[in-house]
Formats: C-alpha cells, structure tokens, sequence
C-alpha cells in the first residue's frame, strides 16, 4: 500500500509540473529588476530580500548599497536594524522559559516582577506574561516611549518603575493600542527567571541555536564597524545620512540588526514549529521549540477591528479579519492566514510576511523610511507564489505616495491660514519660563534665551527646542536636532490669579512618529 501511494505521489506531481502547478522554487521572473526600480521610485539606497519556500532558501539577496554615494553594495550579509520585528525573538524567549517551566503565559507578572505596577491597581494585579506581548494593557498608543525615544538618561529598571505613572487611555484588555515599554518589561521578566540579560539569553538561546551568526541584539551595534546599512532619511525633500538609535534601553523591542541570509534561517525555523534540524544519520530532531509553543505564539489574543474603506487600487489588500498575536499580527490575504510584522527605527523600515499554509517567508529590509518600498517588494513576491494576478504595486504605491504628499502640504497649508497670527500670548515671555514636571517623563525646562523662549527635556539631551508663538497662548517647539522630524505644539493654560496652571504638547504634524507621545504629557510649573 505504502509503494501504491508513493507511486501516486509521483505521477501527481509530474503532472502537475506538465500543467504548470509544480511548486515555485525561484524568485518572480525578473525579480532583480524589479528591485532596483522600487529602490529608485521610492529613493531607498539600498535593500536585503529574503524569501523561503517549503524550507528552501528561495532568495537571501542584497540589493543597491550600504550608503548613499559610497560604492560599497548591499549583500545577503549585511546587517540592518529591524526595529519591532525583535518582538517576536523576545515573544520566542519567553515560550522557551515556558517549556522549561520557568515562567507561565497566564501568570501575573508581579510574581516574577514583584515591584512592577501600573497606573490602576487593579490592572497591576491581573496583567499577565502574555499581556505584555499583546497591546491590550489600556495604555494608549506609543505611551511612555518618551522614556527613551530619543535616547534618554533613564536606564531600563528606571523606565519600567515609570509605568505606574501612566494613566491609561483605556479600560483594561478593551481595545488595542501598539506600545513598546511593555516589552522592555517582558525583556526585564526574561532577565530576572533566567539570570542573563534579554541580549544574553536571545544570543544564546536563540541567534545562536538558529545559526543566525551575523546577528547582533542591541540598537548600538548600528554604529560598529563591518558589514552594516548606513541609516537614511528624506530630509526637505532629500534622502541623505542620519543619525541612527544607538540607545539600548528598548533592546527587547527593537534592538536586533540582522541580514537577508540570518532571516532566512528565522522564517524558516517559525514556519517549520520551531524546528531546527530534522533528526536523521543518528542523531536526533534538533527544536527551539514545539509546536505547541507555535500554536500560542501565532493565536490571535487581541483582536483589532477591520475599519474604514478600501483604498482605491488596494481592494484586495483589506482583510476580513485582524488581530495581535505574540510578538507578530495575524490577518488574512487572498483567503490564506498571513503572520506579518513591520519594525521601524530612524533610518531603517523593515517588513516579515509569513504563510504558514504556504511554508512561505519574505523579510525585506531597507536603510530608508519608505513603507512603500517594502510593501511594492513584498506583495509582488507573495502574489508570485500564491499564483494570484500580477499588479504594477510601484505605480500603484507611488501614486498614493503622491497623494500623502499632498494632502500633507494641504493641511501645512490650511493650518497657517487659520493660525490667528495677530494674536499674542496672555503674560510675558518670562513668567511662561520655569520649571516644569510630569509625573511619568519627570521635568521639563523653559528658559528666556535671546527674547525667545527654549524648551529642553531634562532627561531626552536631544530634545532642546525654540519655542516660536503660533497663536493666543500656544508656542511651535521646533527642535534644534532637525533629524527628529517631530516638531510640537505646546498650549499655557492660567489660573484665575494669571499664573500657569499647566502646559500640554501634541505633534505639530501627523507625519510625527508616534512614539514621540507628546501628547500624554501634563506638565505641571514647579513652584518655588
């Protein structure tokens, strides 16, 4: 019987080679090409595409160049920061101290993390391992990644003590908003149960299990010698150099750098149930970990709800469902179940698509912050293999590219049309001055410098900022460090008796990263 099948295998296959349905196991046609025009529509210098099928490497491919004007290229080896896509490591970590019976998915954290709190009480008391990974605290969106966005003077205990500051935004476990300090708590947890450090343990237990050598775990390697993609930005309408994020503060949420040839390896041990080597000439099935860890790392746990309208061009991009999962989102593309996950750090974007019912990985990294370009890269490549109609994703995404743009430059427009410019502030630019605190971020300065007031953040060197009058009593903070691109808003309110009761900030723009939260600051004046 086993002889009759396995002769059935064979013809089956052959047939279906003779009809053109034999499994893929090479890039698109033309594939190089089409790279190098998405790198020169979107202005992106240089990429690494990975894409695995069936547990082949597929394509590990550098493309373009390291740096802007230099000639040295991008290769399968070279290294780019992959921002939040280090989720998923740390996601892992924790499901392998969960097979060895150090820690418990449902567990309060405060049992490993006895001095960890959160705003409420209540919420301090319920929330468990699996609810740092998932976005449900009730902390709103970006919520507290001023604590080390810029790089600040706060080490990792001190930011995480911080979280009991935080009002939340929402009620607990209600809804879904994305976060980062969360996972440097979990990244705090692995440390604690297993003795090492949350860059320690996913060297050795993960990186290094998975052959993943040319990997590093901390945002600062993004400035060491060797084999590395230089950070990129448009800047005034010009892509050139930036300064990446060498703070290591949020390591457990984006400090890995790793290349095409390393991210085949990783999609390739996720989509085969943690499996690392097959058991064969004597020696046993080598595993990260079992399938049972799989089946909690991808189950959905926070669903996010399918809202607004397809975009014009993009029907088929809309799912029918999405959710958060650990460490990665879940949604459906083309009637399949897709794991995808984007990371993003100053000067580097970076996208992972996984199909489990395909086998079927792509990871594009990129030294430019051009969403466009890994999404046009990624579609054309998972449309190939899932056999669906070819579509022209450059002229598609650049032309909405165009449009961002210009509705942008719109409400830039509309904005200054509306300011009151004749207006002016309610007290004299030295009684606006002082110090100021915020229960979670901590002080805040504003000095009388040169008849214009200056703003810096006692604990971000980088956010030091001239204060210019927009309108009544609201100021535009324009940072001094241009690189940021996240100038903000920041409104006096007074007190019956003409002194300042409070400021509050919001982004000027909102092209501004959410994770400069300006927004969720109350800063109070410091009386003397």
């Amino acid at each position: 019987m086993t002889t009759r099948l396995a002769a059935f295998a064979v013809i089956l296959l052959a047939a279906r080679a003779a009809h053109g349905q034999s499994v893929r196991v090479t890039p698109p046609p033309d594939f190089d090409a089409y790279v190098e025009r998405v790198l020169k529509t979107f202005d992106v210098p240089g990429a690494a595409v990975t894409i695995v099928k069936d547990g082949r490497v597929v394509l590990a491919k550098g493309y373009g160049v390291r740096t802007i004007g230099k000639p040295e290229h991008v290769d399968s080896n070279t290294r780019f920061g992959i921002a939040s896509n280090s989720k998923a490591f740390t996601a892992t970590a924790l499901a392998i101290l969960v097979e060895s019976g150090k820690v418990e998915w449902d567990a309060p954290v405060i049992r490993y993390l006895p001095d960890f709190a959160m705003y409420d009480p209540y919420v301090t008391r319920e929330l468990t391992v699996r609810d740092l990974l998932v976005h449900r605290s009730g902390l709103g969106l970006g919520a507290g990644d001023l604590l080390w966005w810029p790089a600040s003077t706060y080490n990792r205990p001190e930011i995480a003590r911080r979280l009991r500051y935080i009002k939340p935004a929402t009620s607990f476990r209600s809804a879904y908003a994305y976060d980062n300090v969360l996972y440097l708590v979990a990244g705090q947890l692995i440390e604690r149960v297993s003795g090492q450090s949350w860059e320690d343990f996913v060297a050795s237990h993960i990186l290094q299990p998975v052959g993943m050598t040319g990997s590093t775990v901390r945002h600062s390697d993004a400035t060491a010698a060797g084999n590395i993609a230089t950070t990129h930005a448009e800047m005034d309408g010009t892509v050139r150099v930036i300064a990446p994020l060498t703070s290591d503060n949020t390591n457990p949420a984006g400090g890995i750098n790793s290349s095409a040839a390393d991210m085949a390896k990783w999609m390739m041990v996720q989509l085969d149930s943690g499996r690392i080597a097959p058991a064969g000439n004597g020696q046993p099935e080598r595993r990260l970990f079992t399938p049972a860890s799989t089946r909690e790392l991808w189950s959905i746990v926070t669903p996010i709800p399918v809202r607004g309208r397809s975009i014009p061009g993009f029907e088929h991009l809309r799912p029918n469902l999405r959710g958060y999962a650990l460490g990665v989102g879940v949604s459906d593309y083309r009637g399949r179940l897709r794991l995808q996950h984007s990371g993003g750090l100053p000067g580097y974007v970076s996208l992972v698509t996984m199909f489990p019912s395909e086998r079927l990985g792509v990871a594009v990294l990129t030294n430019q912050e051009s969403d466009d370009a890994y999404n046009a890269l990624t579609l054309a490549a998972v449309d190939y293999f899932l056999r669906a109609p070819v579509v022209d994703y450059v002229t598609r995404f650049a032309a909405m590219r165009d449009t961002v743009r210009m509705r942008s430059a719109q409400q830039s427009r509309q904005a200054s049309v509306a300011r009151d410019s004749l207006s002016g502030p309610s007290l004299p630019l030295a009684k606006l001055a002082g110090r100021y605190e915020d229960a979670w971020y901590g002080d805040v300065s504003i000095a009388v410098e040169n008849k214009s007031l200056v703003m810096r953040f006692g604990h971000t060197p980088q956010l030091v900022g001239d204060m210019t009058h927009w309108q009544h009593d609201t100021f535009l903070v324009k940072w001094r460090d241009r690189e940021l691109r996240a100038d903000a808003y920041a409104t006096f309110a007074l007190n019956p008796d003409g002194t300042v009761d409070q400021l509050k900030m919001a982004p000027a723009s909102p092209e501004v990263d959410f994770s400069f939260d300006f927004q969720d600051l109350l800063l109070k004046p410091i009386r003397r």
